[in-house]
């Protein structure tokens, strides 16, 4: 199928970077894109203290939507997060505490300040909580006044709903009132701040689309909706998912030097895509990155990595971990920006290597590690170890009091006995 010739700077953006899975009503909301400044809006709950990378190419949306000369607002769920997104989940959200959800919010918004540029102007970002109304209804008056717009069969139509429940998982009532809650957010943000477009994954379909149905049913207003495609990995993966656990943005649960190295360690035929993506890199600079080939496709994934990590943590902070990064695994060096875990002396002196580089969180396993170091992928101090029986020894610490343990080319700790 032909893609739509958009005549507006933000659409084009879109479409040439590969954001867009599905628009309500394109050639409107194209029209009103070019016509003036446009309100968008895309919720995130508050389920952490940090989002992890799934979340950022919706970060980037709001940029994007920023970069056109148009206006974002960036929706905290302090509301939904009590209620819990069914989508995609087969089991419920743990509740929170009205506590949590708030220490949340203030940890995830520091995120947002190095994507978005916040303030009174009419192109600044604003930072919303829906609780500020949705606990403000009853719900007999929200069941009145909203319900009426929602049918169930409909509801049980949409993916969101229809897959939990092929898969024969429960889905409790009070999460079955998730996409009503969302289709009010967009209506009370067209309402108060004449916010017209709603963005989001292409898992939030369903929800979206009852927004915008929701707004054009009951005020008679345009409203827009768009999706991002679902984001997997060339090996088929999801996105801001790895072996040692989630991506997150948040330096707290995540250091630059690992932030940076997660880019870095893309697959080859990802780069392209992730430069598109995630970086502000022009689009002829991209097309030379993805183009090279054999060792040279690693300048490329430096340069993502560059990007990104630029982006979230400042340049100074790319620096230092592409300096570690670089000396670690090019040059043999140590750097105190390296990964360092501290394990109690008795648990690495005299313990097998095997064992050590499990706690340390390169492996699974012992078994996954001595499989490794069969392989000759685990190194102890840059020199190979072929048997994940081997013992520790004191002086496998160097002056600094630490050793080095490598698993593969891509995953580097400094272990530190204490």
């Amino acid at each position: 199928m032909t893609e739509p010739a958009f005549k507006s700077d933000f659409l084009k953006t879109l479409q040439a970077r590969g954001y867009i899975h599905q628009i309500t009503h394109p050639a409107e909301l194209d029209a009103a894109t070019v016509a003036g400044v446009v309100t968008g809006y895309i919720g995130f709950d508050a389920t952490a203290p940090s989002l992890h990378v799934g979340s950022l190419i919706q970060i980037m949306m709001l940029r994007r939507l920023q970069q056109a000369g148009h206006k974002p607002i960036v929706l905290m769920g302090g509301g939904t997060t009590k209620v819990g997104d069914p989508t995609g989940k087969d089991a419920s959200r743990p509740q929170l505490t009205d506590e949590t959800i708030q220490s949340n919010i203030a940890s995830i918004k520091t995120v947002f300040e190095k994507f978005l540029t916040f303030g009174d102007g009419p192109t600044d970002a604003v930072m919303l909580d829906n609780d500020a109304w949705l606990s403000t209804y009853g719900y007999v008056e929200f069941l009145r006044e909203y319900g009426t717009h929602f049918t169930i069969n409909r509801m049980l139509a949409f993916d969101s709903v229809k897959l939990r429940l092929e898969r024969e998982q429960p889905m409790t009532f009070l999460e079955f009132n998730y996409m009503l809650m969302q289709s009010v957010d967009f209506l009370e943000l067209n309402r108060a701040r004449g916010c017209t477009l709603q963005m989001g994954g292409s898992d939030q379909w369903g929800n979206i689309v009852s927004g915008v149905d929701l707004v054009r049913r009951v005020d008679q207003k345009a409203a827009f909706g768009l999706t991002t495609p679902l984001l997997t990995t060339a090996s088929g993966g999801k996105m801001g998912k790895t072996a040692q656990g989630a991506v997150w943005l948040n330096a707290e649960q995540l250091s630059p030097y690992d932030y940076w190295q997660f880019w870095r360690n893309v697959d080859d035929a990802d780069v392209g895509k992730f430069l598109r993506l995630f970086t502000d890199l022009p689009l002829d600079e991209v097309a030379r990155l993805e183009s090279l080939d054999g060792a040279a496709i690693n300048d490329a994934k430096k340069a993502l990595a560059d990007a990104a990590t630029t982006m979230l943590h400042g340049a100074d902070a790319a620096a230092t971990a592409r300096a570690a990064a670089e000396g670690a695994f090019e040059r043999g060096t140590l750097s105190a920006d390296l990964p360092t875990v501290e394990l109690a002396a008795d648990e690495v002196i005299g313990a097998m290597i095997a064992a050590v580089t499990t706690r340390a969180g390169l492996t699974a396993s012992n078994g996954e590690a001595r499989r490794l170091a069969q392989g000759g992928g685990l190194r102890l101090n840059d020199a190979a170890i072929a048997d994940g029986a081997r013992l520790i020894e004191a002086s496998d610490v160097n002056a600094d009091g630490v050793l080095k343990l490598a698993a593969g080319k891509k995953k580097i700790v400094l272990v530190k006995p204490i």
